[in-house]
């Protein structure tokens, strides 16, 4: 039974690969059948007769994936009244003729199915083996909004849309160059999903561009639905905490990857997209820090690096210095934390532990419940069960001004991505603080720093241009100058290595 089915299923892709016979009546019972004609009610069929060479026709699509108004308006009114000879019926004819502006020729059928799921609509002609695709693909989508998460005060405020037109158009519409290229694949064996990859043809690396190609082609997934699911098949070390893929929902932060050299990748039913290769630094910078004055976008940028070494290091150095150096605290801050904890009955580590948790747990709360009760989460779980559980003796108080600043400054990391790993690898400090101490958390940083060393994204080293060390505008924890930003990173190996004229006085390092 099972050897029968793959050899159904054998017999059907090689038909799929075949080219598109001659007979009419054939074609429409082979394409009719891939679609379940007439049970699937979506598939649409419309018999036309073309005047001039008196040959019947049949147009195909998918009611819901295509623009109707177009098919119905367009389409078939100027089918109907083509006076055509047999040998004046070509694609260049047709091109002359029907007032669209996407019209093709595909000879086989596995190239026709994969149009029509695309959303264009088919026509097979009696005695003709080509079939005619013409560009009628249209989805329901919503309204260019502002952005959600990553809001900025200064600069533009339309994000990406679940639409790969509309968003290819917010590209274009902030990077309007001839360079600028679209290049689209194709992934998924059942469910098929199209990919747009851009870049700048005469910056981004050739190189880079196949790595990418090569590795969408890779993916054997019977679909891949949208971006966050692209994301896990072409990334590097799937089970390390380390984002290698940069994953926004900013038109304007995606141009000014491509302006440098990266690769985007944009995607139906996803409202974002992911840049590769990327390293540390792109994850906390922001694109207020290039709209906002030199020591403003600084002042936010440093204010962001402190707080990714507060959400990382202050509950760890808490229980570091609480059970293993505590002579180094002042001796009145001594007295008070140890005259907080003397009715606490659980040790340091499991309040902290506790603590974080129940953070996690409220802000999950308030993320996954309706709008309207969001902040009313918040507020009963930091400010009710917190004053609640210091008054009942089960946390210190000195521990919830610890968890809220760390809690606090884990808002500030900007990237989804880095944001998770930021907030997990607390937990990792944490042991290693518990453990041993100060010397526990050398040992974790040290570690940590090795292991940053060893990723790459894409073959581009994680720390790069600062280590290993490549030519750059130093746009790294202190951004320069808009002016002296001259120079793209060389770490990516881009055809064109400057941006704009060199300034007077300034070097390559």
């Amino acid at each position: 039974m099972f050897k029968s089915n793959r050899r159904q299923i054998h017999e059907e892709k090689q038909q799929d690969e075949s080219e598109i016979p001659v007979s009419l009546e054939e074609k429409a019972k082979r394409i009719q059948a891939v679609f379940n004609f007439p049970i699937n009610q979506d598939f649409s069929v419309r018999k036309l007769t073309l005047s001039g060479c008196n040959r019947k026709a049949v147009l195909y699509f998918l009611n819901g994936m295509c623009e109707g108004d177009i098919i119905e308006k367009v389409l078939i009114p100027n089918l109907l009244s083509l006076n055509v000879t047999d040998s004046e019926l070509t694609l260049e004819y047709m091109s002359n003729h029907i007032p669209l502006s996407d019209i093709k020729e595909e000879s086989t059928y596995s190239m026709v199915v994969n149009q029509l799921l695309l959303g264009n609509a088919i026509l097979f002609i009696d005695g003709k083996k080509e079939a005619y695709i013409f560009g009628t693909s249209g989805f329901e989508k919503r309204g260019v909004e502002k952005a959600e998460d990553e809001n900025i005060l200064k600069g533009p405020k339309e994000a990406f849309i679940e639409s790969i037109a509309v968003n290819i158009s917010l590209v274009r519409k902030q990077l309007r160059s001839s360079q600028l290229t679209t290049e689209y694949v194709t992934v998924g064996e059942k469910g098929l999903s199209q990919i747009a990859i851009l870049y700048l043809k005469d910056v981004a690396n050739p190189t880079l561009i196949e790595k990418m190609k090569k590795r969408l082609k890779e993916i054997k997934a019977d679909e891949v639905q949208n971006l966050g699911l692209l994301e896990q098949h072409i990334e590097e070390r799937p089970y390390s905490l380390v984002p290698t893929v940069l994953y926004t929902e900013r038109p304007d932060r995606a141009v000014s990857f491509i302006n440098e050299g990266h690769v985007v990748l944009l995607m139906d039913s996803s409202p974002s997209s992911l840049i590769a290769p990327v390293t540390f630094w792109s994850f906390f910078h922001t694109s207020e820090d290039y709209y906002a004055r030199w020591v403003y976008g600084n002042f936010t940028r440093l204010l962001r690096i402190a707080a990714i070494f507060i959400t990382i290091l202050t509950p760890a150095i808490y229980i570091a210095v609480t059970n293993y150096h505590i002579e180094m605290l002042p001796t009145d801050l001594v007295l008070a934390i140890a005259a907080t904890r003397e009715e606490v009955p659980f040790p340091a580590i499991f309040e902290v532990i506790m603590l974080l948790l129940a953070f996690e747990l409220i802000r999950e709360g308030g993320v996954r419940v309706p709008n309207p009760i969001g902040p009313t989460i918040g507020i009963v779980g930091a400010l009710i069960l917190g004053q609640a559980a210091v008054e009942a003796n089960i946390i210190s108080p000195i521990l919830v001004i610890v968890i809220a600043v760390t809690g606090l400054a884990s808002f500030a990391v900007p990237n989804l991505s880095f944001n998770y790993m930021i907030r997990l690898s607390t937990y990792i400090f944490l042991l290693f603080g518990s453990l041993w101490g100060f010397l526990g958390l050398g040992i974790c940083i040290t570690l940590c720093i090795g292991y940053l060393s060893t990723v790459t994204s894409f073959d581009v080293p994680f720390l790069s241009p600062m280590a290993p060390h490549y030519p750059s505008s130093k746009d790294l924890i202190i951004r320069p100058p808009i002016w002296k930003q001259w120079l793209r990173p060389l770490n990516i190996f881009p055809i064109e290595k400057e941006k704009m004229k060199k300034p007077e006085g300034e070097n390559n390092k």
